[in-house]
């Protein structure tokens, strides 16, 4: 019998879980967010380039330990119930981005600086997951995407916390405090209070009432790895949720919202408040749609909603991406004004360009600065809001659509692994794979798309061919 709850009941636990999850997330986010001057900070300076890489490549480390982290969790969360184990990640989570705040530079520490750094990006890679089963566990069968989807938006409005907690302390410390010295430290810092507030609201949670059911009747997994995974016909379910759904849904995931923002900053060369504000917008346009597309799973199925969003994005992102660089382009302007001897130059859109050379490892080196003018801006804000518009409907509906492929006893560890593999190998992986490609011999600033688009199109047809389009299953079995 699925799980019913009256709608203030169910209200209160979408609450509770969805305040932890959206902290998990800006703590999981905030190093993302600050990947160019954490570059400057943890990692040698004599190759710019390089330092950037290897930061992304520690950012994907976090995403690639993802899997490990769902197996022990998982199986954490089918042997002692939901509640704690998320209650752990959040701790483990927590921590660890408090801790990344307090490590002396490379300057100061040398290598120990960028070991450190990975050593607590793996930990926090380890402790993600959890709010989902737990909200679909407590929802009736009817509208089990419309409530498991707000849970969904916390990945996104996590992002969208921590681009405004850093854009709001960059202003508050100035750019040269922000940038150059410890200003860039505080929003990690201050994560330290917000994981409090949330430990004090998971304290008050009760337990899933499908998982309490299983255990007060005994009928709580002994061995969930060997039940998911060695069992034949639920380890062919498993397969099919990473390669027909999770692992299209990933790069999806991260191209629209992780590489768009480094594709402005270090492809378009938008100004970094101008580049994030522009992110900030688009999310915040296009968020309400995770819950629409949850909502419009539960009337007409989950799985054609994310084939359309994996079609789109694969037909789409190359010339989305031509769209926003041409944008952004000053060589496609009218220049009307040059002032040569600051550096700055004028276009007929209201789009300045800044100019400035600095010593670097090599030498002097040309860096440039592009703040687009507001009628730019605004079309620019409008492509990647259609972006996260094929975000919303890949992730909107996945919470319910997994809950739904996986028994009760063993559903926590069944459905964290494809999740996390998903979403952490192959989407994770999309900011440093798609740059890497842009730096090979005879690639052009669009190269790096193909590695989303080759991935989400595979997911496409996968999914298109072995998954059903389920609707109002029950999960309590």
């Amino acid at each position: 019998m699925a799980a019913t709850a009256a709608p203030k009941g169910i209200w209160k636990v979408i609450t509770a879980s969805s305040v932890g999850t959206l902290i998990e997330w800006y703590d999981f986010y905030i190093f993302g967010s600050l990947s160019t001057i954490i570059a400057a900070k943890f990692f040698p300076s004599e190759n710019p380039t390089a330092a950037l890489l290897s930061t992304l490549a520690t950012f994907a480390a976090g995403f690639i330990v993802r899997p490990f982290g769902a197996l022990v969790f998982g199986r954490l969360g089918d042997l002692i119930g939901r509640k704690y184990t998320f209650l752990v990640t959040l701790v483990l989570m927590g921590l660890s981005t408090f801790l990344i705040g307090c490590i002396p530079s490379y300057a100061t520490i040398g290598a120990w600086a960028p070991f450190l750094v990975l050593m607590l990006r793996l930990l926090q890679g380890l402790a993600l997951g959890g709010a989902a089963t737990y909200v679909a566990e407590h929802s009736p069968a009817h509208r089990r995407g419309f409530y498991t989807s707000w849970i969904q938006t916390t990945a996104t409005l996590g992002l969208f916390l921590s681009l405004g907690v850093i854009l709001s302390i960059r202003r508050m410390v100035g750019v040269d405090e922000f940038t150059n010295g410890d200003g860039w430290r505080y929003p990690f810092l201050v994560s330290i209070v917000l994981v409090g507030v949330s430990i004090f609201i998971r304290l008050r949670m009760s337990e899933s009432p499908l998982f309490s059911k299983l255990k007060s009747e005994g009928k709580t997994s002994k061995n969930p790895l060997k039940e998911s995974f060695g069992n034949k016909t639920n380890f062919k379910m498993v397969l099919l949720a990473l390669f027909g759904a999770t692992m299209g849904q990933g790069v999806i995931w991260y191209t629209g919202q992780f590489y768009a923002q480094t594709f402005l900053l270090t492809k378009c060369n938008i100004e970094y408040e101008q580049a994030n504000t522009i992110i900030l917008i688009s999310l915040a346009i296009a968020t309400p749609f995770f819950v629409l597309f949850g909502w419009l799973s539960d009337k007409i199925g989950r799985k054609n909603i994310m084939m359309v969003g994996m079609l789109l994005g694969v037909l789409l992102y190359r010339p989305i991406f031509s769209e926003i660089y041409k944008e952004a382009d000053v060589s496609q302007k009218v220049l009307i004004d040059k002032f040569t001897e600051k550096g700055l130059s004028k276009y007929d859109d209201g789009t300045e360009l800044k100019a400035w050379y600095d010593t670097g490892p090599t030498g002097e080196v040309l860096y440039k600065q592009t703040t687009l003018g507001e009628t730019t801006k605004w079309k620019i804000i409008l492509l990647i809001f259609v972006m996260v518009l094929f975000v919303t409907m890949v992730y909107g509906p996945i919470a319910a659509f997994l809950v739904e492929l996986f028994p009760t006893k063993i559903r926590y560890t069944s459905m964290s692994l494809p999740y996390h593999i998903g979403n952490g190998v192959f989407g994770g992986m999309v900011p440093f794979i798609a740059l890497l490609i842009t730096t090979l011999k005879g690639s052009d600033y669009l190269s790096g798309l193909w590695y989303p688009i080759g991935i989400a199109g595979l997911s496409f047809i996968i999914g298109c061919l072995y998954l059903s389009n389920k609707v109002d299953k029950d999960v309590a079995d």
